[in-house]
């Protein structure tokens, strides 16, 4: 007699199941060349950047996150088709994105989404699977630079971070009425320029870090006496190769008056006629009583004494730069919140690869080693996504588009070579088994502007091996590099070729070719 009154009380506790979310809109945000380190929420000890860390304190921050080909065009392409750049065509930036194949965007579009990019696109091809597209023509300048819109070239006046910013502004409030009308989500792509070379900030940022030292990284005098050979093949060294004008706003004809100038310094003339009078003048002023101060002084530096002089000068302009950004995406997310699309937008964070800020000597990226290969990366979904949470996951680039495509519930291609990392993001970050064991890296580019030698690698949760594809060691072999990332995380020592460390490299090599296989590398 008690049976059926127990049934009812065990059914009446039973929670009904969750909705599934609604299928959100999507604000992919991507600069140029931000590494970790100009990031606050990453514990940079060189700036702030709100707008950035607010992200971060709403949703996820992936701490292990990293490119497959840390290079702009190459990168901007795994993102777009969610494969490795000798699956997708774009192998280096001197190819042509083939923008007949399957993206993300005309996936989106296909699911019912309305989509658009403004900004940076830097593919050699016009934009397609968009239903509006303005993004500037090649690399852009920063002042008054010229975008193609819709298939029309356009120049428009003002600095390109303040431009990009304006356009999507105006964007977000036509696709939330849009949204709105057609009961139908949108993806927004939303690529800025900075902080890529050559570092020309808002004027608004002049004044930055003016009197500050901003502290230098442990490896900036690195002799590379650790490493194989190959860290040596490069030319991208803050000592040698940061053009005085272009890079360091520095009148070269006061340290060489009879000297030729160096192509990059004479664009940056050029560059500089561009500019707004008042705009040109406020930064010959900021710039002008430290630059009266190092030609005095130049030839009584030391060598190390005038790498830290560059250093400073460049690591100031590179953050002034990255400013700008982070300004835009605190007022992108201002927006969301007044336009009432807070709640029902995924929102990503990232750059199109990490960047050397003085590690180890350098600028620029390229290499497999750390801070070039490690990007930002921060998603939030409020209400689906728990916020204030980190993760370590082997996250690449290459899963961005699996991982929109599922969001929308849409299909994601068997072609495809990421991996959707929404359980992931549901999960807080947290799997219980790993999102992967092991991750793969190849640049080509060793003809580029910085003779970075070509290599490829794979990286695990602790140890990393690269493998030069050009270089072979004492016996004839490629040469290698292994690094143990948890007692050596500036990956100063080589452990490749020493027997103590036999077992470990045959393992790593093993772990390459396996992933090497399992995606059909060439």
């Amino acid at each position: 007699m008690m049976l059926a009154p127990l049934l009812f009380l065990a059914a009446a506790v039973v929670a009904p199941p969750t909705p599934a979310p609604k299928r959100p809109n999507i604000l992919f945000i991507m600069s140029d060349d931000h590494g970790k380190q100009a990031i606050s929420c990453y514990g940079s000890k060189l700036t702030q950047t709100p707008g950035i860390d607010r992200i971060a304190r709403e949703g996820v921050r992936f701490d292990r996150a990293s490119v497959t080909n840390a290079i702009c065009g190459p990168s901007r392409a795994v993102m777009l088709t969610g494969k490795h750049s000798h699956r997708n065509g774009f192998v280096t930036n001197e190819t042509v994105f083939d923008g007949a194949q399957r993206t993300f965007p005309k996936l989106l579009k296909e699911a019912g989404y309305r989509t658009e990019v403004v900004g940076k696109w830097h593919l050699g091809s016009d934009p397609t699977g968009f239903d509006h597209f303005d993004v500037l023509v090649g690399q852009g300048d920063y002042w008054n630079p010229t975008f193609l819109v819709d298939g029309v070239k356009t120049k428009r006046e003002g600095h390109v971070t303040d431009l990009i910013h304006q356009e999507a502004i105006a964007r977000l409030g036509a696709l939330a009425a849009s949204a709105k009308e057609r009961d139908a989500p949108f993806a927004l792509l939303v690529h800025h320029k900075a902080p890529h070379r050559n570092w020309m900030a808002q004027p608004r940022f002049y004044g930055l870090f003016k009197g500050a030292v901003i502290p230098e990284p442990a490896t900036l005098f690195d002799d590379y006496a650790g490493r194989s050979v190959a860290s040596s093949m490069q030319t991208m060294s803050v000592a040698k190769d940061l053009s005085w004008e272009y890079d360091l706003k520095v009148n070269a004809r006061k340290l060489y008056p009879d000297g030729k100038l160096d192509p990059l310094d004479q664009w940056m003339n050029n560059e500089l006629a561009r500019l707004p009078v008042g705009v040109r003048e406020a930064a010959h002023a900021i710039w002008a009583k430290e630059n009266d101060a190092f030609y005095a002084s130049v030839s009584a530096m030391s060598a190390n004494a005038q790498t830290s002089w560059r250093f400073q000068r460049y690591a100031k302009e590179y953050l002034r730069c990255a400013q700008g950004v982070d300004e835009s995406v605190g007022k992108i997310l201002d927006e969301l919140d007044r336009l009432g699309l807070a709640e029902s937008t995924l929102v990503v964070y990232t750059s199109d690869q990490g960047w050397f800020l003085g590690e180890h000597g350098w600028f620029d990226k390229r290499w497999m080693y750390e801070e070039s290969f490690r990007m930002p990366l921060l998603v939030r979904w409020n209400g689906v996504i728990p916020a204030q949470r980190t993760s370590t996951a082997l996250v690449q680039n290459l899963d961005f588009a699996p991982t929109f495509l599922e969001a929308a519930g849409a299909a994601i291609p068997a072609d495809m070579q990421g991996k959707s990392m929404l359980p992931l993001l549901k999960a807080g970050g947290v799997d219980p088994t790993p999102f992967r064991e092991a991750v793969y890296y190849r640049f080509e580019e060793s003809k580029g502007p910085h003779t970075v030698p070509r290599h490829e690698g794979v990286a695990t949760d602790r140890f990393k091996l690269m493998r030069f594809l050009d270089l072979k060691d004492s016996a004839g072999r490629p040469l290698l590099e292994l690094y143990d990332l948890s007692s050596d995380p500036d990956e100063r020592t080589n452990l490749a070729g020493k027997p103590e460390h036999a077992a470990l490299e045959a393992e790593l090599l093993g772990k390459l070719e396996t992933v090497r296989r399992a995606l059909d590398a060439p």
